[in-house]
């Protein structure tokens, strides 16, 4: 049998919200083992005169516990 936890990352990028989801999942892959999956829980930008100046999206990543 497996146990799963689930946390909360919050991702930035200034390319799109793509980027931002890619480097999000590339880090937590570097900091939790056994990353299973993840999905966009919320995404929301930055705007600043107009312009979006940042795509930011939380991410809820799944990982499996060691035995």
């Amino acid at each position: 049998m497996s146990v799963a936890k689930i946390t909360e990352i919050k991702s930035s990028s200034k390319k799109s919200f793509k980027d931002a989801i890619e480097e999000g999942v590339k880090r937590a892959c570097e900091t939790l083992k056994n990353v299973q999956g993840a999905w966009v829980g919320d995404q929301d930008v930055v705007i600043k005169d107009g312009k979006i100046e940042e795509y930011r999206v939380l991410l809820k990543v799944t990982f499996v516990l060691s035995d």
